[in-house]
C-alpha cells in the first residue's frame, strides 16, 4: 500500500519507534506470536492472530491510517523457508 506523505522506510522507523516506545512492554509476554498493526500517525493499534483481520479493524476505526505490522515477540513477521513441499496434480 503506497503511502504519499511517507517513504517505505519512514513508515518503518515510525512503526519500530512506536511499537519500541509506547506498546511492546505492554503485549510482549500476552500476546507473542500474535500480529499487531499500528498506525503511525496515531498510535492506535491492533492484535489478532491473522494480520489480515487486524489490519482491517484497525481501518474500520481511521480508513486513512498508516500501518506498520510486526509480530510480537519476534524479528520478523514472517518466514520463508526453502524446504516447502507443493501438491501438485
Amino acid at each position: 500500500m503506497p503511502y504519499i506523505n511517507y517513504t517505505p522506510s519512514e513508515v518503518e522507523s515510525r512503526g519500530e519507534g512506536i511499537y519500541d516506545r509506547q506498546i511492546r512492554d505492554k503485549v510482549e509476554l500476552k500476546h507473542k506470536g500474535r500480529f499487531l498493526v499500528i498506525d503511525i500517525e496515531t498510535g492506535e493499534y491492533e492484535i489478532d492472530d491473522d494480520d489480515l483481520v487486524a489490519t482491517k479493524r484497525l481501518l474500520v476505526k481511521r480508513p486513512n491510517a498508516v500501518i506498520y505490522g510486526v509480530r510480537i515477540g519476534f524479528p520478523t513477521a514472517y518466514r520463508i523457508s526453502r524446504n516447502c513441499s507443493v501438491k501438485t496434480r
